[in-house]
């Protein structure tokens, strides 16, 4: 088989100077195939996506008969388009009274762009609270919201009135004033390594919010769609966003990105100006009807509900591993914290020489990913965790010789 690695090194524009540059020619399940035929575990679910796994049945099946009637029609909000009402109407189903109105977007960082206009447009206020280390996007806006000077330097300016929380500091809940039109907030942030919200925190949070007329802004982009122990992280919390934003496995595999608040606060974007907030193929046909076959699945199912038992096999088998100085997050959505950054790079390459996929976090380089498909097998889930083992016990020898 001709590698195409040539190409996509020179035509293909790169986000690191040391991509994977596997070429995967088939997926299916928990597992990736590259072109010489080798497997790979995929212990990330290509960083949050396939929640479901890899091209399940289900999904692919409403894709083609998708294709049999029409794709792009029209921008959004224009036509009646049955995947999108279908999709939208699920969601009213899952979610509390107050999330009723979808707005679609494409990705992730698209849907967090959206909240912060909704937020802005819905108080006519400038301020926006954070969490520092947080992690909701690339685009100008999303980026404005990430603490680390390192990543945001080269791109501004941002836009003002941003101000940095720490997470599970109630101390920090005073940056929220009758000023803030938002507070962003990842119930479990990723890419600081998989750190939980404490229900305090939170809890006080939507109480500072309600106080003060800020809107209370959740990104489930990562620990959404079943990821955590339920369908969406708040609801081991007990607490309700005014927006909650969605994306990465909400699509099923295709891309799909969503805004979700009550209708009253939605319309605004629909008058002075009209066309408040615009997308040309948010809501795609194809991505909608992967999406509710996807959610579909997972809500009949109860998918959510094998996250606790892959969460245990990972913590109880990993428990006392050499060199794991702790393990944090909740379900299936688990960092292996190391005690140095060359250990997890080794760990990291030795694991995919070994045909189980993982990888490191944005802000925390000491950390290995551990996100795979809910629909991976106990003994699955037991092979991955004997080669996690013996990347570490091998680690000794290799990083500390």
């Amino acid at each position: 088989m001709i590698s195409h690695r040539p190409a996509f090194l020179k035509y293909i524009a790169q986000t690191s100077s040391d991509p994977h540059a596997l070429e995967i020619v088939k997926a299916n399940g928990p597992y990736l195939i590259d072109r010489n035929g080798k497997r790979y575990l995929d212990l990330i679910s290509g960083i949050g996506v396939n929640n479901t796994g890899h091209r399940s049945k289900r999904v692919v099946q409403a894709i083609r008969k998708q294709l049999g009637k029409y794709l792009h029609t029209m921008v959004f909000g224009e036509h009646i388009q049955f995947p999108q009402v279908r999709l939208a109407s699920l969601l009213n189903t899952v979610l509390p009274d107050t999330l009723n109105s979808t707005y679609f977007v494409n990705s992730g960082s698209e849907a967090i762009e959206g909240a912060l206009k909704l937020a802005k447009r819905g108080t006519g206020r400038h301020k926006v609270v954070a969490m520092r280390h947080a992690y909701h996007g690339s685009t100008h806006g999303a980026l404005s919201l990430m603490s680390s000077s390192y990543f945001s330097d080269f791109y501004r300016p941002l836009l003002p009135e941003v101000y940095f929380a720490d997470l599970n500091v109630m101390q920090s809940l005073d940056l929220i004033d009758k000023q803030t039109a938002c507070v962003v907030v990842e119930p479990i942030q990723g890419e600081a390594g998989y750190i939980p919200s404490t229900m305090e925190f939170l809890s006080a949070i939507r109480e500072r919010c309600s106080e003060k007329g800020a809107i209370l802004i959740f990104d489930e982009i990562q620990s959404g769609m079943g990821r955590t122990g339920s369908l969406f992280a708040f609801e081991q919390y007990g607490v309700v966003p005014d927006i909650l934003c969605l994306a990465k496995a909400f699509g099923g595999g295709l891309p799909l990105g969503a805004f979700i608040a009550d209708r009253d606060l939605m319309q605004v974007l629909s008058h002075d100006p009209v066309l408040g907030h615009i997308t040309t193929f948010g809501g795609h046909p194809l991505s909608c009807a992967a999406a509710y076959e996807n959610l579909k699945w997972m809500v009949s199912d109860k998918l959510y509900e094998r996250a606790g038992m892959i969460e245990d096999i990972f913590r109880t088998e990993l428990a006392g591993a050499p060199f794991v100085e702790k393990i944090t997050g909740k379900g299936a959505m688990l960092a292996l914290h190391l005690d140095n950054k060359d250990r997890m790079q080794f760990v990291v390459s030795h694991c995919m020489g070994h045909g189980v996929m993982t990888d490191w976090f944005l802000y925390n380089e000491q950390a290995v990913r551990i996100a795979p498909p809910l629909t991976i097998s106990k003994e699955q889930c037991k092979k991955a965790c004997r080669i996690l083992i013996g990347a570490l016990e091998r680690s000794g020898s290799e990083i500390d010789a």
